[in-house]
């Protein structure tokens, strides 16, 4: 049973920096991709990015050209790296594996607690 670790979030102000990461005790199929996901206040959980296993990555428009999410399979773990931080970026984040397709992104682990990311103004 897979169970994922985030961590690194924290309160920063307005353009600054994080970077976040996912740890995974157990082995992640190496096959899958992985994702980190967001949720807000009183919103729903929205993918933010995702990376295959062979390292192609694909971002919401909203983080477009601000986060770069990586992966060490060695390590088990996943990064978010999140520069020119907008208050509108606080949230819960979480990561997830799983099968990345036309239609969407279907995860197969469990949810972890995730990280809080306040940006203050």
């Amino acid at each position: 049973q897979v169970q994922l670790v985030e961590s690194g979030g924290g309160v920063v102000q307005a353009g600054g920096s994080l970077r976040l990461a996912c740890a995974a005790s157990g082995s992640i199929f190496s096959g899958y991709a992985m994702g980190w996901y967001r949720q807000a206040p009183g919103k729903q959980r929205d993918l933010v990015a995702t990376i295959t296993s062979g390292g192609s990555t694909n971002y919401a428009d909203s983080v477009k050209g601000r986060f770069t999410i990586s992966r060490d399979n060695a390590k088990n773990t996943v990064y978010l790296q999140m520069d020119s931080l907008k208050p509108e970026d606080t949230a819960v984040y979480y990561c997830n594996g799983g099968l990345l397709t036309v239609d969407g992104f279907y995860v197969r682990y469990s949810w972890g607690k995730g990280t809080l990311v306040t940006v203050s103004t």
